[in-house]
């Protein structure tokens, strides 16, 4: 007997990071669904089939779940890679403005979780990988609320880890850094921009452009979340990239103070 293919669902799956995972996935024998919020007009790679998802409605996270559940009969690997960047200074940032970016960072991975739990606890397994950032553990100015909702992510999940891993189920971290992805000509701006913070922005989009344009390929981190899925026995996190390990290394082992100056030196400000 030919043994069914465990399911994997993959969120923000259109392009970048999400799509390069989606092709992984399937490459690796998994049958994928790849989310997006307009997938009529794209064409799916092998293996992959697309389905339109908002993460950031109660009602388009349950559909989704139960048109996959009713169609494939099960959801073995729930990757949320959904999310939009957000760059300008902290207090440039509404209040507003900041609600709606957690609700697609934070809340929507949120509502992705709860929605697969019941289905991933009645098969007694699952992985749940979420996609957060080098900027999951450490600061990056000028990205303050894209920074904090990475940081809610990564103590949400290790958290929930520890609740449902008698269940069978993993909530497993991949941590990329700069990757080569349109992600800066997609991140929302602040909607309150101070001239005091003009200069550190400029500096900052230099930086970014930078940064991404000479960063790791999306197959590397595609990559990494395939080993989440797969490995027997599986790290909590993942770091993705050359930037990110080499960060997370010096992160681990320097002094607060001296892995503050690197911070500040890597983001070309004044130490």
């Amino acid at each position: 007997m030919t043994a069914t293919p465990k399911v994997a669902l993959v969120t923000g799956a259109s392009s970048g990071i999400g799509k390069a995972t989606a092709i992984a996935l399937a490459a690796a024998g998994f049958q994928v669904i790849g989310t997006g919020r307009h997938t009529a007009r794209l064409t799916a790679p092998a293996g992959v089939t697309y389905l339109d998802l908002d993460v950031t409605s109660d009602e388009s996270v349950a559909a989704a779940v139960e048109q996959v559940i009713d169609r494939f009969g099960q959801i073995d690997v729930l990757v949320n890679n959904a999310g939009v960047g957000a760059t300008g200074a902290a207090e440039e940032f509404s209040i507003t403005q900041t609600q709606d970016i957690f609700d697609i960072n934070v809340y929507g991975v949120i509502r992705m979780t709860k929605a697969v739990l019941p289905h991933m606890r009645a098969q007694r397994r699952g992985r749940i990988i979420n996609v957060s950032s080098l900027s999951g553990f450490v600061p990056s100015p000028f990205m303050a609320l894209y920074v904090s909702t990475k940081h809610a992510v990564e103590g949400w999940s290790q958290s929930l880890d520890h609740e449902v891993r008698d269940q069978g189920i993993r909530v497993l971290l991949v941590e990329p850094g700069p990757i080569n992805t349109p992600f800066a000509g997609h991140s929302v701006q602040a909607d309150t921009p101070m001239p005091l913070y003009a200069a550190g922005r400029r500096n900052y989009d230099e930086l970014i452009e930078k940064n991404l344009s000479s960063g790791d390929d999306p197959a590397v981190v595609a990559n990494v979340i395939v080993a989440a899925a797969t490995d027997p026995n599986p790290k909590l996190r993942r770091t993705a990239g050359t930037t990110a390990r080499t960060i997370n290394a010096v992160y681990r082992v320097a002094p607060a103070r001296s892995f503050d100056r690197v911070i500040r030196r890597f983001n070309r400000m004044p130490t």
